[in-house]
């Protein structure tokens, strides 16, 4: 077998496992193969018709192995072909589902109550514990026995022998001292994790899913039952960052341990890994390539003078010593995959290709875990890689009228970008505009922080004191690309959502950029297929923001929160409490592609003061903002939110109760303060958002003619029974499903059609249309966390 017809044939199973997306793909590659077959035997046909007749003998002696290598047999397309099924069905035997008796099983069904039962855990901690960014601690457990607590301060119930991964999370001084390998008993409440209940929102149950779990536990109290081992690689790493850390501080120290180690290994703050990835420096935080690069690098430099033997030796326990130490990352293994190959490539004195030696990285690490195939990061790391090997050469020729250390600089991280750029934007919505110069300045520091950080690293193994002393010098080096990074993540539009783009958009642009590398005609014209790519995210984008009129309520909580858009203006209405902006508001934004909110309305419904808006404001401008609460207990966040405002050219307007505004095509008055009652007019249409108060209370400002009967109400759920039958609305949206089956019962014979944000997911009116939920019926049948 010639080397096309093995690439051929690993292609084939590659593609077999990208098929798993739709139904039946693997039948699709089969039969894609079988056409392969039918096409290239013909062709095979046709080439061997034309061969000359003379000295046939000869012709076939010297012709055979030429055509063998421009067209494979058509054998080796049938065999790509069931290749590529066996990969769908190896796939789907290796997707993680529940066991009988997995813990996900027992777990409690949901209540109208809402009443919390307690479970207690036992089983083995399998990782360190992080911190969650909602300043938790997190780790991961083996489950193999359940109890029930009959009462918080009562004893446990019958024990369960169970199995199955579990998500933990606890207060954060619950885990200290916990490490993998230790049997622990954790007491707390088991739930079953949710889909994403908003457009952009982040799907917990799917990373669950990938990693294993079917289900979290919220845990209140730990308790060590036994030590486990008191050593193992997490041991190690945990040395190497405290060494590094005692010098440093935080969080210097931790960013040379992630440039090191990576930071799924090290607790890395949030907001520092939010600005890297904000100015597209995230992969500098990702132990992969780049380190391997520089180890075998480093070591192949000192021992140039040494036999080559000596030289693979060393090499190899670097790179395995690296390995161990960051994890079983794909990243990392194909890193060290391809750092292996360059190794084999100089025992033989041979020059290793990339592309294929990249190839034969992909193939076995989804041999070893075909999963990874729709792992993030081994798709970026892969694809970076390939913008490297195919792009970064032309690229460099480009510049070569520039000194070689800029022209690599601008070289590799263009050529990574170029690449993983399509599926960024799927995934992400948003670009980082000052990528480039961001990677340009930020080379030198990066490398000088790394190979520093890594020697630090090797001397802490042996006494951590010197390393710690050693970690001291790159101090500065670090806080400068601190600055660096928050220099760049501060100017304006560092970051600009396009909104999210269709599996079709992105195919397109992976062909336009496969056209501009092996077609001729496309190289000499890339220009024009980057302003056709461009053209792909920029039209579709623009003709739907001009066009479209919108009103999105948000599944966020006790407080109504909703995004209008209307036609290319923006309007907020209240922000929920504190989280809400970033994990809600923010990322339906960047899916829709709002870079500006033009118009915002606060009318603080919970008077608790724990509003998002400055999560907000920290990431998008806002035009105008009306605050119906100037003069409320949290004076001092209004006056922090008006001076955000301010900062970003926006205007801070103050409201008095009961004064009107419009903006755009809706119309908005605060009727009752402490009572909240917020009045909007949208295209036509009365909606009415009432907070926690009584219904004689509305039904007096319903008579006096302060409040306007509503075709839409929305309400705490356990306000329906009470207000349907007075304000008779066409629709009623409430926050949780915390009523009781009779009343549903009785509200589902009246004419008010019931939306549970809940259960239902942000619920979406456009004017010529229904109303939808974003989770569809039937699919809504998670418990509520």
């Amino acid at each position: 077998m010639n080397q096309v017809s093995g690439v051929i044939i690993c292609l084939g199973y590659i593609l077999g496992l990208l098929f798993t997306a739709i139904p039946w793909g693997g039948f699709w590659v089969f039969a894609l193969g079988i056409v392969g077959a039918i096409f290239f035997g013909r062709q095979r046909q046709n080439i061997r018709k034309h061969l000359p007749k003379k000295d046939n003998s000869q012709a076939k002696t010297k012709t055979a192995p030429q055509l063998s290598q421009t067209t494979p047999h058509p054998r080796v397309w049938l065999i790509a072909g069931v290749v590529g099924l066996f990969a769908s069905f190896y796939f789907q035997s290796r997707v993680p589902i529940p066991e009988a008796n997995d813990i996900s099983k027992f777990l409690p069904l949901e209540n109208a109550n809402n009443q919390e039962q307690l479970f207690i855990v036992r089983g083995k901690v399998l990782t360190k514990p992080r911190m969650t960014r909602s300043q938790r601690g997190q780790l991961w457990l083996q489950a193999t026995e359940l109890n029930e607590v009959k009462n918080e301060n009562g004893p446990a119930g019958t024990s369960k022998g169970v199995t199955g991964k579990l998500y933990v999370t606890m207060p954060l001084l619950q885990t200290t001292g916990l490490h993998p390998s230790q049997q622990i008993a954790v007491t707390g409440v088991l739930y079953k994790p949710k889909p994403p209940l908003n457009p952009g929102g982040f799907d917990f149950q799917k990373f669950l899913q990938q990693e294993g779990a079917f289900a979290g536990l919220s845990g209140r109290q730990v308790n060590i039952l036994d030590e486990g081992k008191s050593w193992g690689w997490w041991k190690i790493r945990e040395r190497i960052v405290r060494s590094q850390v005692r010098s440093l501080g935080v969080p210097e120290g931790p960013l040379v341990s992630a440039m090191v180690l990576g930071s799924k290994v090290v607790d890395l703050p949030y907001e520092t890994q939010d600005r890297f990835v904000q100015v597209g420096l995230a992969h500098a935080l990702a132990a992969s390539g780049f380190q391997t690069s520089l180890i075998l690098g480093v070591i192949l430099g000192l021992t140039s003078k040494a036999k080559k033997g000596t030289q693979i030796i060393l090499g190899s326990i670097a790179l395995l010593l690296f390995l161990t130490l960051t994890g079983l990352q794909a990243s990392v293994l194909r890193a060290v995959i391809m750092g292996f190959a360059a190794l084999i490539g100089i025992g033989l004195r041979r020059t290793v290709k990339q592309l294929g030696s990249l190839l034969v990285a992909a193939v076995l690490l989804l041999l070893f875990n075909p999963l990874w195939i729709w792992d993030l990061g081994f798709q970026l790391s892969f694809l970076a890689t390939l913008g490297l090997i195919v792009t970064g050469s032309p690229i460099t020729k480009r510049f070569d009228w520039l000194p070689l250390m800029i022209t690599s600089s601008i070289a590799v991280p263009l050529a990574a970008a170029i690449w993983t750029l399509p599926l960024l934007l799927y995934v992400f919505n948003v670009v980082a505009i000052y990528t480039l110069p961001a990677n340009i300045i930020s080379t030198p520091f990066i490398s000088i922080i790394s190979i520093g950080g890594m020697i630090s690293a090797l001397v802490s193994l042996i006494s951590p004191e010197l390393g710690s002393s050693l970690a001291n010098l790159l101090y500065h080096p670090t806080h400068w690309l601190l600055n660096l990074v928050e220099f760049f993540g501060s100017l304006p539009g560092s970051t600009v959502a396009v909104g999210s783009i269709s599996l079709g958009q992105m195919l397109a642009m992976y062909i336009l950029i496969i056209l501009a590398w092996v077609v001729r005609w496309w190289q000499q014209r890339w220009w024009f297929s980057a302003i056709i790519a461009l053209g792909l995210v920029v039209v579709p984008v623009w003709h739907s923001a001009n066009t479209l009129f919108r009103v999105t309520v948000l599944a966020a909580g006790e407080e109504p929160v909703l995004v209008i858009q209307d036609k290319g203006k923006v309007i907020l209405i209240n922000s929920g409490d504190e989280g809400t902006g970033r994990f809600t508001i923010l990322p339906f934004l960047q899916q829709q592609a709002v870079n500006k909110v033009d118009w915002a309305i606060a009318s603080d419904f919970q008077h608790n003061g724990n509003n998002a808006w400055l999560e907000v404001l920290q990431r998008l401008p806002i035009g105008t903002f009306y605050d119906y609460s100037p003069t409320s207990d949290n004076d001092t966040t209004n006056q922090v939110i008006k001076k955000e405002v301010q900062n970003s050219k926006g205007i801070y307007q103050p409201l008095s109760v009961g004064q009107t505004i419009t903006t755009g095509s809706v119309v908005a008055q605060l009727t009752n303060n402490q009572l909240p009652i917020l009045q909007l007019q949208i295209f036509g249409q009365n909606w009415l958002l009432v907070g926690q108060t009584k219904t004689t209370q509305v039904l007096e400002l319903l008579n006096s003619g302060r409040v306007v009967r509503p075709q839409v109400l929305w309400c705490p759920g356990e306000s329906l029974k009470e207000l349907i039958p007075v304000l008779q609305p066409q629709v009623a949206i409430a926050t949780t499903t915390n009523v009781d089956q009779k009343t549903l019962s009785e509200l589902s014979k009246t004419q008010t059609k019931l939306f549970f944000t809940s259960k239902d997911g942000a619920i979406q009116w456009t004017p010529n249309g229904q109303f939808e939920t974003f989770i569809p019926a039937g699919e809504n049948k998670t418990s509520i966390l």
